[in-house]
């Protein structure tokens, strides 16, 4: 008996899969290696907390960075956690990416330092973080919580990233962070109440 192709469970993604991410990091490095040129005067259109006009930094902040250090920073845990992300299809990191970013940011433009700019893809970095650890729990997949386990070990110590320090924006460290846990029980909250049944 055939299977539809929607319902058959392939093993691997496609190369489909990691096409939202190759963009976001393609983005960034275009972005920065403009903008050094530039003096970094595009970092400007990041989040300015609690101004309507600069709304638009939500969108735009994680594609921008305070050089080519930052940018390097954050690029190597974004393409890792991001590709385990992406292991589950091209929707579901969309998906997560999409639901992170508006916490990191919209919460950045709600209690941000006045007259700062914050720029930088953290908020998706510490969000992939705690999506990763917590998925597993609400998933009940062994494989995930596996994984959950050694993202803790690899990355566990920049939670203290979470902490308020001069000069880093920990608002947009604490909100990816609550936006990854959110996006763990939208994506796969349902199924632990599924099993119950």
């Amino acid at each position: 008996m055939e299977l539809d192709a929607r319902e058959q469970s392939p093993t691997r993604p496609g190369f489909a899969a990691w096409i939202p991410l190759v963009a976001m990091v393609v983005v960034m490095w275009v972005e920065e290696l403009v903008d050094i040129p530039l003096g970094g005067r595009l970092d400007r259109f990041g989040i300015r907390p609690r101004h309507l006009d600069a709304l638009t930094g939500v969108v735009v902040s994680p594609f921008l960075h305070n050089g080519l250090g930052h940018l390097v920073a954050n690029s190597l845990p974004f393409i890792l956690m991001g590709g385990v992300i992406a292991l589950g299809g091209a929707r579901r990191f969309v998906k997560v990416t999409v639901i992170i970013g508006l916490f990191s940011g919209v919460g950045v433009w709600l209690i941000g330092s006045p007259d700062s700019v914050h720029i930088g893809a953290s908020g998706l970095v510490f969000g992939y973080l705690t999506y990763l650890l917590l998925r597993g729990l609400f998933d009940r997949r062994v494989g995930y919580l596996i994984v959950g386990v050694i993202t803790l070990v690899v990355y566990g110590g920049a939670l203290w990233g979470l902490f308020p320090r001069p000069g880093v924006s920990w608002q947009s460290h604490v909100f990816g962070a609550l936006g990854g846990v959110a996006a763990a029980f939208v994506v796969h909250g349902g199924r632990a109440k599924d099993d119950e049944a």
